[in-house]
């Protein structure tokens, strides 16, 4: 691929998350997949997940402006036809189904839900048991409506009250997800939910190699 790729629109969902388009020129990925995106200096750089599906024509990522940000500000105000390099994708996260066949559940939280997103999109057929989804205000939630038709979608609300949602931190829900030493489980989000998650799966069981982490940010990471 070349090391640059030229941008097909940037969509907003809410205040503060976007979604920006690129042409995809080629390029081979799997979900689960990031790519470094750098900024308008060429030089700082910060991974994204790919939230498009393998057989789509545009390469999509969810992300989140962060005001001292040294890359999402600038992503968020491109234009159709501007190129952003970018480097090819790479990643170790595989979300979806394993050898063993498993039965498998997503929790995310925030633009953590990218990588379920190209899951989603790619392997329609294969869908999770279930997806926590926790967001800050219900406008920051990426295709809901998509998810909740491929599998049993609970999304959790932390800032505002909304009918039809937990709220609440996403971690309130975890005693309504499938639980069993064979499953697997996929975390990607905020650290802390990462955390809490993994401990109380090993509390109830899980062995530690069923329990797959992304950790997209943490409080104290800027992008």
């Amino acid at each position: 691929m070349s090391d640059h790729l030229t941008v097909v629109g940037v969509r907003w969902h809410g205040d503060g998350i976007f979604e920006i388009g690129f042409k995809r020129e080629g390029l081979s990925f799997v979900p689960g997949d990031c790519v470094a995106l750098f900024g308008e200096d060429g030089n700082c750089s910060r991974p994204y997940s790919l939230a498009s599906g393998i057989d789509e024509d545009e390469l999509r990522f969810v992300i989140r402006r962060m005001d001292d940000g040294q890359v999402s500000p600038y992503l968020a105000t491109c234009s159709p036809g501007d190129r952003v390099k970018a480097s090819p994708p790479f990643g170790w996260f595989r979300p979806g189904p394993n050898e063993d066949g498993a039965p498998f559940v997503f929790v995310a939280t925030g633009t953590g839900i990218s990588p379920f997103l190209s899951h989603f999109f790619s392997r329609p057929e294969i869908p999770p048991a279930m997806c926590l989804y926790g967001v800050r205000i219900l406008q920051d939630a990426v295709e809901t409506s998509m998810i909740g038709s491929r599998c049993s979608l609970r999304l959790a609300v932390s800032g505002e009250e909304c009918p039809g949602t937990h709220y609440g931190r996403v971690t309130d829900l975890l005693d309504d997800m499938p639980c069993a030493p064979d499953h697997h489980y996929f975390l990607c989000g905020l650290d802390e939910m990462i955390d809490e998650v993994s401990a109380w799966l090993e509390d109830h069981n899980v062995p530690i190699m069923h329990i797959h982490r992304e950790c997209f940010f943490n409080v104290t990471h800027s992008r």
